[in-house]
């Protein structure tokens, strides 16, 4: 009865690859020819209408385009593009200053396209608008307690104050901030942009950091405190390009020049409502501005959603199965050296653990700059998490093999390699694959916040819903991850019927109960 369970063991880790085949063939079955232009965008609205209508423009000039929407914040953005993984993503002129070349001396417009130039970059000319950043609090409270500048919160010290994470770190955010008026708020909270407006709405913060084009300022009744001090720059709006992208696709190049001083200040501040509001995709905001202001009239294909969703599925489908593929042949044979070298085994289990206790989203930006931005870093996140569960299962179905059975195969003179092929590697099987279960359910939610990052799949529609606060939008990156969570159990479910003997299937539910 074990040997027929050996040759079935041989057959299903020959099977384990054919679905990373069959999800490469899906990939290229939905890909495009190699995109001309890369555009990223940060993860708020406006970025993304930004680049939505970048994109379009360089579509009509008849460029390929890839978009890689909500990538994080401007270092990682500004990275990206030095690294040449996009090639134009929007920004503002303050940021820019101040957050990447702060370290580079010069005033003025010269000044700054020169650095930027100095450093690999392009910036285009403005297009039109300044979002600067404002702080702000509710009409009704500041008005009772007559905050009407910034200056006015000295004399507040217990008003609660929660701005954005990344408002938090950068150079001219939070801390210059309380340095230049002196305010002696000191327990601050970090939080998500679109977070603080309904914290401020709940009233469980009093006092925000804002974007002065947000339309959820007059949708909220909120009061934009005067900086009488003049602590904020400008922060005109712009695109930052690699400068190679007018050799290597100039018609896009021509295309987004058409873009300098065409957006208004109450045109972006319309752009955001529709999003916001409205509750519109920043898809169709920017196709109605390209139509109105370019002529540009790009149509929804609805062959294009369906297009969508298949490669969204293509994309988590192969985060999932090219990682634990990894994970396989490594944490197998991990998992037999385990239980062969027992005080080595302790350091391979005690190993893989700690890797599990890593926070997600920490590793994953912890392989960006070795791995940069997309599939690549988040394989390698998801590949160390499944090692765990197929390490500690391997080892506990090998060391829980009764001795007397590992007696009788050396009775019979077998070679230890043998004994390992056809004894106990079968016995083992049925704790190897729930550990290999185990990792495809827990990586094929986790591959969502490979979104995060620039990886694509299920994720990108939870984060637009998070941030958009739709629902109906978070269910449709949700309930497709959690069906597929419910197929890769079922998946292992039949494996396990296909390569385990009846009566050894028999043994496991047994010792499980």
């Amino acid at each position: 009865m074990i040997r027929p369970a050996g040759r079935r063991f041989g057959l299903g880790a020959r099977h384990l690859l054919m679905p990373v085949v069959a999800c490469s063939l899906l990939q290229a079955s939905l890909a495009v020819s190699s995109p001309t232009v890369t555009i990223g965008s940060k993860k708020f609205t406006e970025s993304v209408i930004l680049a939505e209508i970048a994109a379009g423009l360089c579509r009509d000039a008849g460029a390929e385009v890839r978009s890689r929407n909500e990538l994080g914040g401007t270092r990682l953005l500004w990275n990206a593009l030095l690294s040449d993984e996009i090639d134009v993503y929007p920004d503002y002129t303050g940021t820019v200053r101040h957050e990447i070349l702060a370290d580079r001396p010069g005033r003025g417009d010269a000044a700054l396209r020169d650095a930027a130039a100095a450093a690999g970059a392009q910036l285009s000319r403005g297009l039109g608008f300044e979002n600067t950043y404002a702080i702000g609090m509710r009409e009704a409270q500041a008005r009772r307690l007559g905050v009407s500048n910034i200056s006015d919160l000295r004399d507040h010290p217990s008003l609660r104050l929660g701005f954005t994470s990344e408002f938090m770190e950068r150079a001219d955010g939070w801390s210059g901030l309380r340095r230049r008026y002196g305010l002696p708020q000191r327990d601050v909270r970090g939080l998500d942009h679109d977070l603080a407006y309904r914290g401020l709405v709940s009233n469980s913060i009093d006092v925000t950091d804002l974007y002065s084009t947000d339309a959820e300022i007059r949708e909220h009744r909120l009061r934009i405190l005067e900086d009488d001090l003049s602590y904020f720059p400008e922060y005109r709006a712009v695109l930052v390009m690699r400068p190679e992208l007018a050799e290597r696709a100039p018609a896009a190049r021509r295309a987004l020049a058409r873009l300098a001083g065409s957006i208004s200040t109450a045109d972006m501040i319309r752009m955001n409502a529709a999003v916001k509001i409205d509750g519109r995709s920043e898809a169709a905001v920017a196709r109605e501005f390209l139509a109105e202001r370019f002529g540009i009239r790009g149509q929804l294909d609805e062959r294009e959603v369906v297009r969508s969703v298949l490669h969204r599925t293509a994309e988590h489908v192969s985060l999932v199965v090219l990682s634990l593929s990894l994970a396989v042949l490594v944490a197998v044979p991990l998992g037999i050296l385990a239980a062969r070298r027992r005080r080595l085994g302790r350091l391979i289990l005690a190993s893989t653990g700690i890797l599990q206790t890593i926070p997600t989203l920490a590793l994953l930006v912890f392989m960006i700059p070795f791995l940069g931005i997309g599939t690549a870093p988040a394989l390698a996140a998801l590949f160390l998490y499944s090692l765990l569960p197929i390490v500690r299962n391997t080892h506990a179905g090998l060391t829980g093999i009764a001795d007397s059975l590992i007696e009788s195969a050396d009775a019979m003179g077998l070679p230890r390699r043998a004994r390992l092929r056809r004894i106990e590697l079968p016995l083992a099987l049925p704790s190897i694959l729930a550990g290999i279960k185990t990792a495809a359910v827990i990586n094929v939610g986790t591959a969502t916040l490979g979104a995060l990052i620039g990886a694509g799949g299920y994720g990108q529609p939870i984060l637009s819903g998070i941030r958009l606060d739709n629902f109906a939008l978070i269910l449709e990156g949700a309930i497709p991850a959690a069906l597929l969570a419910i197929a890769a159990q079922g998946v292992f479910d039949l494996l396990e019927r296909v390569v385990v003997s009846r009566g050894l299937r028999g043994d496991a539910r047994a010792r499980q109960s």
